[in-house]
């Protein structure tokens, strides 16, 4: 037998290193028919989820501005009941009408936090920064609450905004944050006091806080509460039930604003909810 038949040791490799060229690019090939099927797959679950969101948004926006009309009117009965315009009520009547009459107010509330995510989560939020002075922020808010302090075991006290500079922010929104954080606080504080104030952190940006002397909130619910429908599950939170849209609504328009919100709180302790803004919102935010 001619050993010129036989291929060499340098032709052996060469057709081995070939064959593994050619396995391996079969399995590239094969890998990238499965990389652009995924990518297919997951724009058009994209696209649905996209589609899903723009449907819920639409949806919540519709419903939130359908709930209007008949909270508006029921709110409007209410309030000619008790003003007597069509007689006299007994103290149970009036007592009764002041439970509808606050039950279509917080109704309200949800309806419109509800609507605000839905314009969130649409990119339909507008925000308009301008300078203004902490006072005149807690002037206002002041004035907000004062016709609705019914409970008289509990003060709300604002802490003068002294010797802090102007911020550049959408004081709406801002306004917005700290009125959500208030409302909370007042209505899982029974006794004691709801504060407001503000400070200048080592970075300069600004920290809103209301603090409060309530039932407090146990630290394995902390990183949930900012989530929508998130709730806390505690005897008066059972009793005064709500969407928990507001807190995520918070978050929500803290980013906007180009900051944070946060808590400190343990149970039966009081808690302290915050805002901490950049003192000048950065063009282009929002």
């Amino acid at each position: 037998m001619s050993h010129d038949l036989l291929p060499t040791a340098p032709d052996s490799a060469l057709a081995a290193a070939q064959a593994d060229i050619e396995a391996l690019r079969a399995e590239l090939e094969e890998t990238n028919r499965g990389v652009v099927a995924l990518y297919a797959e997951l724009e058009a679950q994209a696209e649905q989820l996209q589609r899903a969101t723009e449907l819920k948004s639409r949806f919540l926006a519709y419903m939130s501005h359908e709930f209007r009309t008949p909270i508006n009117s029921i709110r409007s009965i209410a309030r000619l009941l008790r003003e007597r315009t069509d007689g006299p009520l007994t103290d149970e009547q009036d007592k009764q009408v002041a439970f509808i009459q606050n039950s279509a107010a917080e109704f309200a509330e949800m309806v419109d936090d509800l609507l605000d995510l839905a314009k969130i989560e649409a990119g339909r939020v507008d925000i308009s920064p301008a300078w203004f002075e902490m006072v005149d922020l807690f002037q206002a808010l002041r004035g907000m609450f004062k016709p609705v302090l019914v409970n008289p075991e509990v003060n709300l006290v604002f802490e003068e905004p002294e010797g802090l500079p102007r911020l550049f922010t959408d004081d709406h929104k801002l306004s917005q944050i700290l009125r959500n954080y208030i409302s909370n606080a007042l209505k899982f504080t029974q006794r004691g006091e709801v504060r407001v104030s503000v400070r200048r952190d080592d970075q300069g940006a600004m920290v809103f806080s209301v603090s409060d002397t309530g039932i407090g909130i146990a630290p394995e619910f902390h990183s949930a509460v900012f989530d929508d429908y998130s709730q806390v599950n505690s005897p008066v939170q059972k009793r005064l039930r709500g969407t928990g849209l507001g807190l995520a609504l918070c978050r929500q328009l803290a980013e906007l604003l180009g900051g944070r919100v946060g808590l400190q709180s343990a149970l039966g302790e009081g808690s302290v909810f915050s805002v901490t803004l950049p003192l000048q919102l950065e063009s282009g935010q929002g």
